[in-house]
């Protein structure tokens, strides 16, 4: 074993750490990921499968991590993870079936657009507050069939890609819910975990990846997701959503300029 091969076994695990703890407290921990195993010699379909394996033991670290935050939740996580498991899915298998590119360009303006509405969630829900005052209604705790909608396409994307995938959660739960940022995260790292989990099933069956990589991925990011969650709980909702802002537009120029 050469040195060139030991740096790039440890590229990948610190990769994963790194992975892990930005998606235990924003998402997109796979524009970290992705690109390193591309660097190894992967070719793109199989780094996008070693990617979604090698990322679970991070996102359920998080979740884990998260787990305060997710008392009195159970009712959403159940309902959401069903559209979510059924999105991951779908998506897995468009995975296999359509272009490497089919997503490339709308994936920019999709986390664009879901950064915006991270960045007006306050002025949202306060203009829903007030709405639903004025015409006497109460939040529904769920966000109601839309948000359900839209957290099953966003799975479709997030079984595809995955890239930013929970920001464009925390976006959508955000604009349709009266709840804390945090617990919004702590929703977010369960959906993260229960697509990622539902794709590497299918990818176990019908793809090809590598071993080497799923291993170190999983074990760095199964740190990183536990790390990550242990500062993101501590982080003020305005810090919170700042390194949201920060870390998507990151993700953005990245994604523009691959």
């Amino acid at each position: 074993m050469n040195a060139a091969h030991i740096g790039e076994l440890l590229a990948v695990l610190g990769a994963g750490v790194a992975a892990g703890a930005v998606n235990a407290v924003v998402g997109s921990g796979t524009l970290i990921t992705f690109p390193v195993l591309l660097a190894t010699g992967l070719p793109p379909v199989t780094a996008t499968v070693s990617n979604a394996l090698g990322l679970i033991p991070g996102s359920i670290s998080g979740a884990i991590g998260y787990r305060g935050e997710l008392r009195g939740q159970r009712r959403r996580i159940l309902k959401w993870g069903a559209g979510a498991l059924l999105g991951g899915l779908t998506g897995a298998t468009l995975l296999l079936a359509l272009p490497a590119s089919a997503f490339e360009r709308i994936v920019p303006a999709l986390v664009g657009l879901a950064l915006v509405l991270v960045v007006l969630q306050p002025l949202i829900s306060r203009k829903l507050r007030s709405r639903r005052a004025r015409k006497g209604r109460s939040a529904r705790s769920d966000g109601g069939p839309l948000l359900l909608v839209g957290l099953t396409l966003a799975s479709v994307y997030a079984g595809y890609f995955a890239a930013a995938q929970g920001i464009i959660y925390v976006a959508l739960m955000g604009m349709l819910l009266d709840d804390s940022l945090q617990r919004l995260t702590a929703v977010k790292n369960v959906l993260v975990a229960l697509v990622n989990s539902v794709a590497a099933l299918f990818f176990l069956v019908v793809a090809d990846f590598d071993w080497t990589s799923v291993a170190l991925l999983a074990a760095g990011s199964a740190v990183g997701g536990h790390l990550g969650a242990t500062t993101g709980r501590r982080l003020r909702p305005s810090a919170l959503r700042t390194l949201i802002v920060v870390v998507g537009t990151a993700a953005i120029v990245q994604l523009v300029l691959r």
